[in-house]
């Protein structure tokens, strides 16, 4: 006898409890059941917890998305190749090239988090190669004395939104099953979030970027600093001081003096 939806559920809550995975985006599901469950982030420990409801107010349909339960497990190739065909959502039908990531992958301590590709990106295959890319290039070499090899830089979607807009809520939902994976195994010891984008699809904060950059969040116990995007910096010049400043807390947290 098949399981009941409840029941594959409840494996599915189990299972991501385990792997310390954030909450479940609404589109891994389809099929809606009268069954109400709230999964939430417990920002004191960074633990999924489940709460039941009583009322049956945002219904969770029960067919689990098999494929991004497939990303969590799998190991950094796997995620790379899976990435490079994907066509979790209609992104796929516009890109050139899957903007997987670039820099060190052997548990790099800083990782750059952006939102998405732009044109330079979609032709190249690496993230940050256009004009933003220069100035976080910039920012990392010259300004923490760092090399964009001893770091890890990725976005959150991996292939161009059209025209450069920003990632829609189902876009960031399937991709970011990728990008939580690329985390996991990187483990470095501090993300920036470069943008609204990225900071909300992982720290998951309403507030806007302006509001909460340069104040440590926190993801799954890795320390996490949001700050503004370049390409943002670009069209606003005199934020640059702020955008430097949250680098320069990045730096003291991580001991790292520049020579």
């Amino acid at each position: 006898m098949r399981d009941s939806p409840s029941a594959l559920k409840r494996e599915l809550l189990s299972q991501l409890r385990e792997l310390k995975i954030d909450g479940i985006p609404r589109n891994w599901f389809e099929n809606k059941s009268t069954d109400s469950i709230d999964v939430c982030n417990d920002t004191e420990n960074d633990v999924p917890s489940v709460r039941a409801k009583n009322v049956v107010a945002d219904p969770v349909p029960a067919v689990i998305d098999e494929g991004a339960i497939k990303i969590m497990g799998s190991s950094w190739d796997e995620v790379e190749a899976m990435a490079s065909t994907c066509r979790r959502c209609r992104l796929c039908e516009t890109r050139n090239k899957v903007v997987f990531g670039d820099g060190n992958i052997a548990r790099p301590r800083i990782v750059f988090v952006g939102e998405g590709p732009g044109a330079e990106e979609d032709k190249q295959g690496k993230p940050f190669v256009g004009r933003a890319g220069e100035l976080l290039t910039n920012a990392i070499t010259k300004g923490m004395g760092l090399t964009r090899e001893e770091v890890y830089i990725c976005n959150v979607v991996k292939c161009r939104p059209p025209e450069n807009r920003t990632p829609l809520p189902d876009e960031v939902a399937s991709c970011s099953p990728y990008l939580f994976r690329q985390l996991e195994i990187l483990s470095p010891e501090v993300i920036v979030t470069l943008g609204a984008p990225a900071q909300k699809t992982i720290v998951g904060l309403e507030q806007g970027i302006t509001k909460i950059r340069g104040t440590w969040q926190s993801w799954r116990g890795i320390k996490v600093m949001p700050t503004l995007h370049p390409a943002y910096l670009l069209r606003n010049p005199p934020a640059k001081k702020d955008f430097w400043s949250d680098l320069q807390l990045v730096m003291a947290a991580l001991g790292i003096k520049k020579q």
